[in-house]
């Protein structure tokens, strides 16, 4: 009976951390960067509905798993390879996981984010990264992805926002006030995106924000 007992609490631990996993992904990760980026270029160019959510989602999914492939690497040969070989234990597994993982989200996140966390979580005398908590560094590390996505996103408007306001400023002048500049920009902020080749470079810009 104790036996079956164990195995039922294990088997409930294993569901609730699978169940974790999408949290773990979208907060641990650049995912939230990314979607949000893709969500804002999305909104720039006026089409709600083109790319669809699921088409986002699976951009952002493989874009992240592009940019953590460096740090899931490490994960692997330092914890998952010694742990199957039963070198180490899943206590020291998990601990060797995290190492990179920190290390990641710590070259993400700002000074100022951290000092935020830091102090509300009333932590002093902070010389070195590891005398920050990993439950310090986490909220730390979403904010800092808010903003830098924020800020991405904010220099993807600035074009489609010149256009519409070209587009605005043209009809009203030719007298053709109850025409939605909507449909007059919309083709305009397209054709600009595709002679760009703007999937290429937001791409290339989401990737190496976080190399910088």
């Amino acid at each position: 009976m104790k036996l079956e007992g164990s195995n039922a609490v294990e088997i409930l631990l294993l569901v609730g951390g699978l169940s974790l996993i999408p949290a773990a992904v979208f907060t641990l990760t650049g995912f939230t960067r990314i979607i949000i980026v893709l969500g804002f270029i999305r909104t720039g160019l006026g089409t709600p509905t083109a790319p669809p959510n699921q088409v986002l989602v699976g951009i952002a999914l493989f874009l992240t798993i592009f940019v953590m492939a460096p740090t899931f690497n490490k994960i692997k040969v330092e914890a998952f390879e010694p742990l199957q070989k039963g070198e180490i234990t899943q206590k020291v597994a998990l601990e060797r996981a995290e190492v990179p993982m920190r290390e990641f989200m710590f070259d993400q996140t700002r000074d100022k984010d951290l000092a935020l966390f830091a102090g509300l979580a009333k932590i002093k005398d902070v010389k070195t990264r590891a005398d920050i908590p990993t439950y310090v560094l986490i909220p730390a590390f979403i904010i800092s992805e808010l903003k830098t996505a924020f800020q991405i996103g904010f220099l993807i408007f600035l074009p489609f926002l010149v256009i519409d306001l070209v587009v605005s400023s043209t009809l009203m002048s030719m007298g053709m006030v109850m025409l939605p500049p909507v449909f007059i920009s919309l083709p305009f902020k397209i054709l600009l995106f595709v002679l760009v080749d703007g999937w290429n470079l937001v791409t290339r810009s989401i990737v190496e924000s976080f190399h910088t």
